[in-house]
């Protein structure tokens, strides 16, 4: 009996070994084997894609100086016209009259003149009289000259050789003083540009002079040089966004108003930026993601929330989130959460 009592502790303690070694391979193997690579900083200059219209810098509201019954319109939309052209007239008759009642005020005022003149000179009218009588023929001539001056401008020519944009108004309406008739795109020269809206923060690194490459649809295999001539130095008010134009030298082609375009503005102001491989990268949605470090225990990890520039070749450009950070794990990172323990393998 006494060598049954011995053995029991030996075998107790035998088994105690077996189960203390069963718990360390667990723990050992619930680890997440990881691989790390070095992460790399760059600058950079971010590439911002936007679309717009073609239009030409001639563009113009053509309209009366003064108000008036339209008498006719001599274009329709989509016509093209020559600098000089008769696009349309107001009904004159009213604006005729005027101009005869004024011609006919100084009539009247210079025969006063006269009359004062010849009394002055025979010292029967004073001097303030003959003065007074002067003031009065030179505010008729004015009257006269204004009127006149209505009168050539109850009628819109084309400023220069264009196309008419869209006609806002037709025969018989009453337009009135400053009211646009047409919208007119001259076409005489080879400035054209596009106009579009940008966010703030892209408005915040562009500058006049940036370069920029176009393409446009009705040109689908080539690309044409642009420059920023533009920056709006205010908010729209409708939209919130901040007009760019954009110059596009036409380089030989044929340009015309309401083309569609896409714009690639590259701003000289850089950025750094941390570079790491997109394996590394998990949970991306947009701009955002996430990339796990190895905390310096050597088995803890760190879920750092990211903000993704761009993609080029495997490498992800990330702007914010690692700013510390000098290697990132890049394998294993689909099993991982912000409580896993990892073994990092070489």
């Amino acid at each position: 009996m006494k060598r049954i009592f011995l053995l029991i502790p030996v075998a107790a303690s035998l088994l105690s070994a077996c189960n203390g070694g069963s718990q360390a391979d667990s723990v050992t193997d619930e680890a997440i084997a990881v691989k790390l690579q070095p992460v790399t900083t760059t600058r950079y200059a971010p590439v911002l894609k936007y679309s717009g219209i073609m239009a030409s810098t001639a563009e113009a509201r053509l309209l009366f100086k003064t108000g008036g019954i339209i008498s006719r319109i001599y274009v329709k939309e989509g016509d093209h016209v020559v600098k000089g052209q008769l696009l349309a007239t107001l009904n004159l008759t009213e604006i005729n009259a005027q101009v005869q009642q004024a011609a006919q005020g100084v009539e009247k005022v210079q025969r006063d003149v006269n009359r004062v003149k010849n009394l002055y000179n025979d010292t029967v009218a004073t001097l303030e009289q003959l003065q007074n009588v002067t003031t009065q023929l030179q505010v008729a001539e004015e009257g006269l000259r204004i009127a006149r001056f209505n009168q050539q401008y109850a009628q819109i020519r084309a400023t220069e050789s264009g196309t008419i944009l869209k006609k806002l108004m037709n025969e018989g309406e009453f337009a009135n003083p400053g009211s646009p008739v047409f919208e007119f795109n001259g076409t005489a020269g080879n400035d054209w540009v596009i106009r579009f809206g940008v966010s703030d923060k892209d408005w915040a690194v562009l500058k006049r002079g940036d370069k920029a490459s176009v393409e446009i649809d009705a040109y689908p295999n080539r690309t044409f040089t642009g420059i920023i001539t533009e920056i709006a130095q205010g908010a729209d008010m409708a939209s919130g966004t901040y007009e760019i134009e954009v110059k596009v030298l036409p380089g030989g082609a044929r340009f015309a108003a309401g083309l569609f375009a896409t714009v690639r503005l590259q701003p000289a102001a850089e950025q750094t930026v941390t570079l790491v491989p997109i394996g590394a990268i998990s949970e991306a949605d947009g701009k955002t993601g996430y990339v796990y470090t190895v905390n310096a225990d050597g088995k803890t990890v760190t879920r750092n929330k990211v903000t993704i520039a761009f993609l080029e070749n495997n490498k992800a450009a990330i702007v914010s989130g690692l700013d510390s950070a000098k290697e990132v794990i890049t394998e294993g990172v689909g099993y991982l959460t912000h409580r896993s323990i990892v073994k990092v393998i070489q």
